[in-house]
């Protein structure tokens, strides 16, 4: 797949300066149609603002070194959205087959790095530099092969619960429609944050099977996978709770932009 926007030319290749930089690969790619506009999903405003601008300015302030853009729908209003931002390139997800699937896309722009691949989404602007910077600097101490954030929620209906062993080490990511009673009964969830290990990455989303009733690949089967092949996996509740707040309808829209102007945790 060509390289799409930015392109990396002259860049360094020395092993040292690889192993040093980080990667981030936000997936952009979705049309978005409960949100009532004919845009792509992440540049419908809020507060004034297309929302993936909001994580694009938190991975900045994180000091993440590259960007890929994951785009799809509307490829080329997003690219033409975001042209002007630095460090930031493009993947086109040509078929949308779910969020493994759109990371799949972004492999030839990441290919033979060995830094920390930090994945998110581009529909949730309550993103913090704070939780993304965290996250790197625990995956740069312990170089697991996956670092994920989570969260404490009161109200935890509909997000993917955090399976611990009883040593209190991640074993898994069960969601609401496949938890036993005990597993929903668990506080800590999946907040789609995630910090790949970049040498290990490209294995794991070959292992990626399509089976289910979607007929998608996701990114949340990567963290299993790795635990499968008896690698670390580290799941850590440093994000706030609103951090899950993604934007889907416009009642998404409407309890986002009131967190933003009470500015809410």
């Amino acid at each position: 797949m060509a390289l799409r926007g930015r392109r990396n030319i002259l860049r360094p290749t020395y092993d040292w300066l690889n192993k040093m930089e980080s990667i981030a690969v936000v997936l952009a790619a979705g049309q978005g149609t409960r949100m009532e506009s004919t845009l792509p999903k992440v540049l419908v405003e809020v507060a004034g603002r297309p929302m993936i601008e909001y994580v694009l300015d938190a991975i900045d302030r994180a000091g993440i070194d590259r960007t890929i853009v994951v785009v799809g729908y509307q490829a080329e209003l997003v690219e033409q959205t975001l042209k002007d931002r630095k460090n930031v390139e493009f993947a086109l997800q040509a078929e949308r087959l779910g969020t493994g699937h759109a990371v799949m896309s972004a492999r030839p722009n990441f290919e033979g790095h060995s830094g920390p691949i930090v994945v998110l989404t581009g529909d949730a602007p309550m993103t913090r530099s704070e939780s993304i910077a965290a996250l790197v600097d625990d995956y740069k101490t312990h170089r697991p092969a996956c670092v994920l954030g989570t969260a404490h929620k009161e109200n935890p209906y509909g997000l993917g619960r955090i399976v611990r062993d009883s040593s209190d080490q991640f074993v898994g990511i069960v969601e609401e429609k496949d938890a036993t009673d005990e597993q929903r009964a668990i506080t800590e969830v999946n907040m789609s944050y995630y910090v790949f290990d970049g040498e290990r990455l490209p294995g794991v989303l070959t292992d990626l099977r399509a089976d289910n009733k979607q007929g998608e690949y996701y990114i949340t089967d990567c963290p299993g996978l790795f635990v499968k092949r008896g690698l670390t996996v580290r799941a850590l509740p440093v994000l706030k709770p609103n951090e899950a707040l993604g934007v889907n309808t416009l009642a998404d829209l409407a309890q986002v932009e009131r967190v933003m102007l009470e500015g809410e945790e």
